[in-house]
């Protein structure tokens, strides 16, 4: 796969859609089958099966194995992506979906800020600069306007 900066841009952003019509259509589910938790679940089971398939297919189904030798807190993703599916399609219909996508992306900076400044997960720490606050500001701003 390249991994030119602007491939990684524009697949991202591509993928950033995918965030924003994701809440949505699982907001759609929950309403039909009556549960936003039940919607999640399912939601995650049929991401686990395609991303299960895909790794098999890709060849790297052996990696799945070596899952119980890492260490237990790196496993807390998968907690994190649930809780953030959940939240997302009991959210949208609060908030609407620019709104609780411009809040999502707000908590993702804040975090971001944080993880790069204190260069957590073995990351390369980086400065939090005026400029990458403001950013984080100016989408704090949006937030406001979306909803407002």
């Amino acid at each position: 796969m390249p991994t030119a900066p602007l491939f990684a841009a524009i697949l991202i952003a591509v993928c950033g859609s995918f965030i924003a019509m994701q809440a949505p259509i699982n907001a759609a589910l929950g309403r039909s089958i009556d549960s936003t938790l039940a919607a999640a679940t399912i939601s995650f089971g049929v991401g686990f099966f395609i991303l299960l398939a895909l790794s098999i297919v890709h060849g790297d189904g052996p990696a799945l194995a070596r899952a119980p030798f890492v260490p237990k807190f790196l496993l807390i993703g998968g907690a994190l992506g649930a809780v953030y599916v959940w939240s997302a399609l009991w959210a949208v219909p609060i908030l609407g979906v620019l709104t609780t996508t411009t809040v999502l992306i707000l908590g993702q900076m804040i975090a971001a800020l944080l993880i790069d400044h204190f260069g957590f997960f073995g990351l390369t720490p980086r400065d939090v600069s005026l400029q990458r606050v403001l950013a984080a500001m100016l989408v704090a701003a949006g937030a406001v306007l979306s909803r407002y």
